[in-house]
């Protein structure tokens, strides 16, 4: 007899925001209708119904003992780094004899950059007596949540230099709506300081919630107080076909325990706008004045490394 799939668990953040944590349980629901093979479940670290342990319960329940915890998030922060673990830890005491791998976050996969490409198209597009834009005149402040942890912050700088890469934006700025600078409005200012003259505002979140909100409140407040600048809002990423698909990659990894280095936005794996001819290509070793003999091989790299966290 095979041995079934370990069980995929989804680990949300958890929001005050009633219409978010609705937006989570849809999203756990579909994937759990899309993978009728797989036992689905999920719950939040904090804030909002149902908790963690609850979803582990329920699955144990049904004769789960091995799973897979995949966190919805985009970076990896405290949550990521030290809730989730502390809370499977905990499970692991609670139902003897289950074991679990976990998944890495998100991350500024290329997948999720194409949804937040159609974002900004939306909010570029005709409609509401609005005039196309062209991206060529438009500045995009990315807005992500923002951490206490400098690497968090600095994979929300990735994500917005990976946008602006081959898509033909006249910059990508990056801001953040708490715990860290600068903020949105400050954001703003820098966009404008640059000589911006149209912004697009795209949060860096998946569903809607508290935050996003914010980010938009706060949006149209800078506007209302500069008239000679064009602002927009883009929406969330939401609950798209690619993020379902892109849960279903991050399962499939922590299954195989093949957590490498990040390979997601690599040039020589993944057609990044621009960069197309890469995908493939022979990698040839190369050599720097100050190589003390040490041999770079790209090809090498990406075959037999593994680089686990």
């Amino acid at each position: 007899m095979t041995t079934p799939p370990p069980a995929l668990l989804i680990a949300g953040h958890g929001t005050r925001d009633d219409a978010g944590a609705e937006a989570f349980r849809d999203f756990v629901r579909e994937l759990g209708a899309r993978h009728p093979e797989l036992p689905v479940a999920g719950g939040f670290i904090e804030l909002s119904p149902p908790p963690l342990g609850d979803a582990v319960a329920e699955l144990v329940e049904r004769g789960v003992r091995r799973f897979a915890a995949v966190p919805l998030m985009l970076v990896s922060a405290g949550h990521a780094k030290g809730d989730i673990p502390a809370a499977l830890s905990r499970e692991k005491e609670r139902h003897p004899g289950i074991s679990y791998t976990y998944g890495r976050p998100l991350g500024p996969h290329p997948a999720l950059l194409n949804v937040l490409e159609r974002r900004l198209d939306e909010a570029l597009g005709a409609g509401g007596g609005r005039t196309p834009l062209d991206r060529a005149d438009v500045t995009v402040l990315l807005v992500g949540r923002g951490s206490t942890d400098p690497d968090a912050n600095a994979e929300v700088y990735k994500a917005a230099r990976l946008l602006w890469e081959g898509r033909g934006y006249a910059g990508v700025e990056t801001a953040f709506v708490s715990l860290a600078a600068p903020d949105v409005p400050s954001g703003l200012d820098r966009c404008a300081a640059l000589g911006a003259r149209r912004i697009v505002v795209l949060p860096y979140f998946l569903f809607t919630g508290i935050l996003p909100d914010r980010v938009r409140q706060q949006t149209e407040g800078w506007a209302a107080a500069h008239p000679e600048v064009e602002v927009r809002s883009a929406d969330v990423i939401g609950p798209e076909p690619e993020l379902l698909d892109l849960v279903m990659e991050r399962y499939e990894e922590a299954v195989k325990g093949d957590l490498r280095m990040n390979c997601d936005s690599c040039v020589y794996r993944i057609a990044l706008p621009g960069f197309e001819d890469k995908v493939g290509q022979a990698q040839q070793p190369h050599f720097h004045p100050d190589d003390d003999g040490h041999h770079h091989h790209h090809g090498h790299h990406h075959g037999s490394h593994s680089h686990a966290h």
